[in-house]
């Protein structure tokens, strides 16, 4: 049991943070976060943290801004219960899309969620598989960029190995799924596709030998799963004998599920960086792996000031 970590969690994901809690041989903080009457989130720590190295696990996805709101509160609460270092650990990373002004007169939000996240006075920020990398540079604080790929890999190795092609779905990706590519030892595709608006894609042909392979198509994220499942049925047309997906991030909003049961794809391997609801629970096509293991290796290293990067050597 490493010295001086007390790991506390909000409402997100509660489950991810009691499996952390085990690997670190810990019990989760005892931390009330709840809502009055009126919507108004309340936080209160109830045990003494003071001087400690506090981690708050807390994934800013649906409901995006209550969980949002209540990392603020619990970050601000153990800053001003006087914790020794305060790391916002943050599975999945909201707003992450709005890195940019891709039209005139937008904001740039997930700036502003980083500037309002550094203002509570957290010390660093651990994340896994930020949309885009350059929201690292958002921070005037550490943060320690985590991939999911790992664990994506030990299972890949052991269920779809022989004849396999790494598929980016669009050309934004191509590096994460050339980076993952060379760790399974596989031949990488790309689908040119055209994004007319948001949520809505049109696949418009695969770059790379596909037929009578085994495609794995690669993202950090599924969404409505338009990209996914367009992307699948483009591979299937160039021959591809098995289409499977992967990414760290189900977010599975909409008409996803739907999509993905109608879908060619076999497999939709995620993480547990987001909740699965009771439905997504009882999709058969939906295979969810935890990165309990790899996040509480990264929290342990950050306590112990050692390398986190050597985790992904």
């Amino acid at each position: 049991m490493p010295e001086g970590i007390q790991l506390f969690t909000g409402n997100s994901n509660r489950k991810l943070a009691k499996e952390i809690a085990d690997y670190l041989s810990i019990q989760v903080g005892d931390a009330t976060v709840s809502t009055f009457s009126d919507g108004e989130i309340t936080v209160q720590i109830n045990e003494n943290i003071r001087g400690s190295d506090v981690f708050v696990l807390q994934s800013t996805c649906t409901p995006v801004n209550n969980n949002l709101m209540e990392l603020l509160l619990m970050v601000d609460a153990a800053r001003r219960a006087s914790a020794g270092r305060i790391t916002a650990v943050i599975p999945y990373y909201g707003y992450a899309r709005q890195d940019r002004k891709a039209q005139p007169r937008v904001p740039i939000t997930a700036r502003l969620v980083a500037d309002l996240l550094s203002v509570t006075g957290i010390d660093r920020v651990l994340t896994i598989d930020l949309h885009a990398g350059q929201i690292q540079g958002f921070f005037d604080i550490p943060v320690d960029h985590l991939y999911a790929a790992p664990v994506h890999v030990e299972y890949v190795k052991k269920e779809y190995l022989n004849d396999l092609v790494i598929v980016s779905p669009d050309a934004g990706g191509v590096e994460r799924a050339r980076a993952f590519a060379k760790r399974v030892d596989a031949s990488l595709a790309i689908i040119d596709k055209r994004r007319e608006k948001a949520n809505v894609s049109e696949v418009m042909h695969v770059i790379g030998d596909v037929s009578g392979k085994n495609a794995i198509l690669f993202d950090d994220m599924i969404d409505t799963a338009g990209t996914i499942t367009h992307a699948a049925a483009a591979l299937k047309e160039n021959g591809a004998k098995r289409v499977v997906a992967a990414c760290a991030h189900a977010v599975l909003s909409g008409p996803a599920l739907d999509r993905i049961n109608d879908s060619v794809l076999e497999d939709v391997i995620v993480t547990n960086t987001i909740p699965m609801d009771e439905k997504q629970k009882k999709c058969k096509k939906l295979t969810v792996l935890s990165v309990a293991s790899l996040l509480g290796e990264a929290i342990k290293r950050i306590h112990e000031e050692t390398s986190v990067s050597s985790l992904f050597i």
